[in-house]
């Protein structure tokens, strides 16, 4: 990702909280030389500052075939607004769009009911937890035969972060006052999703002095 010093943002707390904030994710991966895109939930945890991410695709999905030859790239955005140039005192300005994004690359490590079926069970119930963990009575109070088919159509998947890369393009690049005056109107957007990086931009607003 393309990050100007201006807009990087190193702070592993505040990625980690955007990532599981937006966690409906796209995994890319490298597949026969081409590019290949999943969008998936994906569960993010951190031990000992080492940053893991747990999914899983359907198995006629040929993306995960490709995970052992080169990184992946799981893409976590957020909200993102249109800037106007008429918010900022110089007339010679143009438009741009602010909008925060965190990349995380790694080698996903496959799990498959066939070969390793504790951990695949363990991934799923990590799933289930961070997404609706009131459904974990009932997914295992069905029968082990669906259960267990549901998961054979699966492959489960663990990747260790690599790096992570924070882009936080919140204007930092203009002067205090045309912050202002973006935030303000993006706060005054009708546009729930506007209004959320002016929220975003109030928060930083005195961070970038």
């Amino acid at each position: 990702m393309y990050r100007p010093t201006i807009f990087q943002e190193n702070d592993l707390g505040k990625l980690l909280t955007f990532m599981k904030d937006n966690s409906f994710a796209t995994l890319v991966s490298i597949v026969d030389g081409v590019p290949c895109a999943s969008h998936i939930p994906l569960v993010v945890t951190i031990e000992a500052d080492v940053v893991k991410l747990t999914g899983h695709l359907a198995k006629q999905n040929p993306q995960w075939q490709s995970f052992a030859a080169a990184e992946s790239l799981a893409i976590f955005t957020g909200a993102h607004a249109y800037v106007s140039p008429t918010l900022y005192e110089k007339q010679e300005s143009v438009p741009t769009w602010n909008y925060i994004a965190v990349h995380a690359y790694g080698i996903p490590q496959v799990i498959t009911m066939a070969d390793t079926p504790e951990l695949m069970h363990e991934t799923i119930d990590k799933m289930v937890d961070a997404y609706e963990a009131t459904y974990q009575k009932q997914w295992h109070s069905l029968s082990d035969k669906y259960r267990e088919g549901m998961m054979n159509g699966i492959v489960g998947f663990e990747m260790t972060v690599s790096r992570l890369e924070g882009k936080y393009k919140l204007s930092q690049n203009k002067s205090h006052v045309d912050r202002q005056n973006v935030t303000e109107s993006l706060l005054k957007s009708p546009d729930p999703i506007e209004r959320n990086i002016g929220t975003e931009m109030k928060k930083n607003l005195d961070l970038y002095e």
